[in-house]
């Protein structure tokens, strides 16, 4: 069973960036297409990015498309979410999961969920 734990969420202004990671561990993800989800109070979890498992797909949501980029370093079981031009809806606490991508997307199959970490943008 892999475990996941998210790191790199903080407090940032408006228009400014953070760089956040997800390390995991108890299993390889290698070969497993990896995502980052959101969830601010009162909203649903909802769908980033994703990345398939070579990292040469990835997805968006289009709320952040162009402003998030979404990596993977297999290597060192890592994901890794670059948010530039924040906004205040952007934020919520950030989850990684692994995922199943199709040429529409990728959706979370699992029922698991690691701590997150918060993302706060003030306006």
């Amino acid at each position: 069973q892999v475990q996941l734990v998210e790191s790199g969420g903080g407090l940032v202004k408006a228009g400014g960036s953070l760089a956040l990671s997800c390390v995991a561990s108890g299993s390889s993800i290698s070969r497993k297409s990896m995502g980052w989800f959101r969830q601010s109070p009162g909203k649903e979890r909802e769908f980033v990015a994703g990345v398939s498992w070579t990292g040469a797909t990835t997805h968006y949501a289009e709320s952040v498309k162009g402003r998030f980029t979404i990596s993977r370093d297999n290597a060192q079981n890592l994901v890794a979410l670059q948010m530039n031009s924040l906004n205040p809806e952007d934020t919520g606490v950030y989850y990684c999961s692994v995922v199943k991508c199709s040429g529409f997307g990728c959706y979370k199959e699992d029922d698991y969920w690691g701590p997150g970490t918060q993302v706060t943008v003030s306006s």
